[in-house]
């Protein structure tokens, strides 16, 4: 029995030759044999003591196996620096008692700084590699809610490469409001299908509608200041790791996203209606 969890067997060996491997509560050798009934511990590295940002997450779910979160945007995922998701989960999540419990959950997906919405954690190895396999095999169904300048095609499937790789956005608009501001914005629903680096900003910039607030893809003329972008990550469908069973958890989106639309039509109605 476990009490901690290596993911390698070259972290193995030099956990034992540090002297963390522990059989029947003695020290183990490289040269230890392993008997059918022995227990077998791991004690922890004091010397590696992870990162812990202090920040409230918003748990949208969570259980022994995954966790889900909803990323507020303007903050990382991970990376070098402190302030990230990545640190902020030991924060925020329960410990998981299973066997292959990881010492810090991962992110098994990235979201862009800007980006809010949901983000999908593995608390164990074995949700690690399965959700992992999931993400690479493209069965993982995401959906974005964004709000574009302009006004779009009812429905349309945008497939053109990033970086030289093929990519697949399809998306959907569900309202369009007149603006004094932008002309039009209209409100869509994003499906990528592929996962590049900010695939929907590029592929909805491509065609004439980058998303509102984007400072790299859209026009610096229309930036929408104050707001951020306009781009939730707001539904995921994926099977669940331990149950097998397809999961479905959805998010309600920002209040900004109505606001925005409420607001500029009011403006727009307000402008255009004749004075009596």
């Amino acid at each position: 029995m476990f009490n901690a969890y290596i993911p390698s067997n070259s972290g193995v060996k030099k956990a034992i030759k540090k002297g963390r491997v522990l059989v029947d509560n003695e020290i183990a050798k490289t040269a230890t044999w392993i008997s059918f009934g022995q227990v077998i511990k791991l004690i922890e590295d004091p010397n590696k003591q992870p990162k812990v940002y202090k920040f409230n997450l918003e748990i949208v779910f969570e259980d022994e196996h995954i966790a889900v979160i909803n990323k507020p945007a303007g903050i990382t995922v991970s990376g070098n620096k402190f302030k990230t998701i990545a640190n902020a989960l030991l924060y925020n999540l329960r410990k998981s008692t299973q066997l292959d419990t990881l010492t810090i959950p991962t992110p098994i997906h990235r979201l862009d700084n800007q980006t809010s919405g949901i983000l999908l954690i593995a608390k164990t190895k074995t949700a690690q590699i399965e959700l992992g396999k999931q993400f690479k095999n493209q069965t993982i169904k995401k959906q974005y809610n964004a709000i574009v300048i302009g006004k779009t095609s009812t429905s349309k499937t945008i497939n053109t490469p990033i970086e030289e790789k093929p990519s697949i956005t399809n998306f959907e608009a569900t309202n369009t409001v007149n603006s004094l501001k932008f002309k039009t914005l209209t409100a869509i629903k994003a499906f990528p299908k592929t996962g590049r680096t900010h695939q929907i900003r590029i592929h909805m910039a491509s065609i004439g509608n980058p998303i509102l607030g984007d400072k790299l893809y859209g026009n610096p003329a229309t930036i929408h200041k104050g707001k951020g972008l306009f781009l939730c990550a707001s539904k995921i469908t994926f099977i669940h790791p331990s149950t097998k069973l397809q999961t479905t958890i959805k998010i309600n989106l920002p209040q900004k996203f109505t606001s925005i639309l409420t607001r500029e039509e009011r403006r727009w109605k307000s402008y255009n209606t004749p004075k009596l």
